[in-house]
């Protein structure tokens, strides 16, 4: 998308700035602009983060450790009770068999999750981890 309006933005400078070291600089920085502004957000997040996790309130950073094992009943139900429930169901010859839970709105939240633990994890090996 910025793709789009770089080109058209640079044909206009080159009508206007004469100098074409400064019209490459100018380039330059509005193609940057969109990165620098996203770059911009995700560290106030990781601020917010930061205060979120230093609060020892649990209601206010216990929310991540919830959350993982809230993840990982649904895991465990779907990969290992609903399963073996099918199994003895089957055995018992019983008509019902238990559905697998649909996880596509969970897998997100869990792989982005243990993507964040893999990160601190790095972090930790390269002694740039907090104390």
């Amino acid at each position: 998308m910025l793709d789009l309006l770089v080109g058209p933005i640079a044909k206009l400078l080159d009508k206007v700035i004469p100098d074409a070291d400064e019209r490459g600089r100018l380039a330059h920085e509005i193609a940057t602009l969109a990165e620098r502004q996203a770059h911009e957000i995700a560290k106030a997040q990781i601020e917010v983060n930061k205060a979120e996790a230093s609060n020892h309130s649990m209601f206010v950073s216990g929310w991540r450790p919830a959350v993982g094992w809230v993840c990982t009943i649904g895991l465990a139900t779907n990969y290992l009770f609903i399963p073996v429930c099918n199994f003895i169901l089957t055995i018992n010859k019983h008509p019902i068999t238990v559905p697998p839970l649909d996880l596509s709105e969970m897998m997100p939240v869990l792989l982005g999750m243990l993507g964040l633990g893999g990160l601190r994890t790095w972090e930790k090996t390269k002694n740039v981890a907090r104390k």
